[in-house]
């Protein structure tokens, strides 16, 4: 309970800070630019004037079950239909909870193998083989204190009606899981946001920072689960909002050309250039916001398995389960 005590309140502490900037700051947000990266890096600049082309968002759902608490990460499934995989941050155990459109829980799995630290996002991935996996991002870093962070890749369960009355005491369990081991190049991050880019299977890690841009960092596809990847920078990503570098999830499309990124108060899609040689050219875009509906600590987003939406979450008890749909 000492470690949930000081997890709560770094959070708690960190989310008022943040939300006194963005409130004395909010009549400059709409003219606010992301800051050139003068070490000649990529960097974003301000969010585009177009609107962008999504609904107002919906109330659809609620995350009812006593298990699901704090829903950092949410994910739709690739091989389970209008299936969506969330999990809980910090101290609530390696499991994994399957939940529908409504928010009606599906099934709960431990993830063989692993540990929740701090887990803070989640991914999905469909190999050439038609195989789904499972990427939890156990990289949330509050204190700085840890040089070695976790992906964790799990094959994607099957879901069925037979699920539906496994819990925390009486759970499904994964395959065992890969631990993707990770650092850093120089300094120490804390991050909540994760994607898997659906072609590539290449990995991004964007950290949160209340003080200066988002660092986008990249691992390849051909990383070693023998030893400690480091990662590599590539850009740096600032959304229009202040502070505008405190991302706290994440997703890429199904099609890999759009990425939808978010903090406690907003969603933000950037769009891959129509030209574009390769992916990372979409942290060289403008973001267009996207209004993710009134959560009350935003960290979960992602697209549904189609593209045609994005769903949101909150992380409190009883979060409602938001959908945006694409016109």
């Amino acid at each position: 309970m000492e470690v949930m005590s000081r997890k709560t309140i770094t959070k708690n502490c960190v989310f008022v800070i943040s939300l006194l900037v963005f409130c004395l700051g909010f009549s400059a947000c709409s003219a606010v630019s992301s800051t050139v990266d003068k070490g000649g890096g990529n960097s974003s600049s301000a969010a585009k004037n177009s609107p962008v082309g999504y609904d107002k968002p919906k109330i659809v759902g609620k995350i009812t079950s006593g298990e699901i608490t704090e829903s950092s990460g949410i994910v739709a499934s690739g091989c389970n239909e209008k299936v969506f995989w969330t999990h809980n941050d910090s101290g609530n155990g390696a499991f994994l909870f399957a939940i529908n459109a409504s928010g009606e829980k599906l099934g709960t799995w431990k993830v063989s193998g692993a540990q929740n630290k701090d887990w803070e996002d989640i991914a999905t991935f469909k190999n050439s083989n038609g195989e789904c996996f499972l990427y939890v991002g156990d990289i949330g870093n509050n204190e700085r204190l840890k040089s070695e962070m976790t992906i964790y890749r799990v094959k994607e369960p099957m879901v069925s009606d037979a699920n539906k009355s496994s819990s925390k005491k009486n759970p499904q369990t994964t395959e065992a899981a890969q631990a993707i081991k990770f650092n850093y190049p120089g300094a120490r991050h804390d991050a909540e946001t994760l994607l898997v880019q659906p072609q590539t299977g290449d990995i991004y890690v964007l950290s949160k920072s209340l003080s200066q841009s988002s660092a986008v960092y990249k691992l390849a596809a051909n990383y070693d689960t023998k030893r400690i990847n480091t990662l590599k920078k590539i850009a740096d990503y600032t959304v229009p909002a202040l502070p505008g570098g405190f991302l706290t999830g994440g997703d890429i499309s199904p099609d890999g050309k759009r990425v939808v990124i978010c903090d406690y108060f907003n969603g933000y899609e950037i769009t891959l250039p129509k030209d574009a040689k390769n992916f990372d050219q979409i942290w060289t875009q403008k973001p267009d916001i996207v209004d993710l509906g009134a959560r009350e600590q935003g960290e979960g987003v992602c697209y549904t398995a189609d593209g045609n939406s994005i769903f949101a979450t909150s992380e409190k008890k009883n979060s409602p389960l938001f959908e945006v749909k694409r016109r």
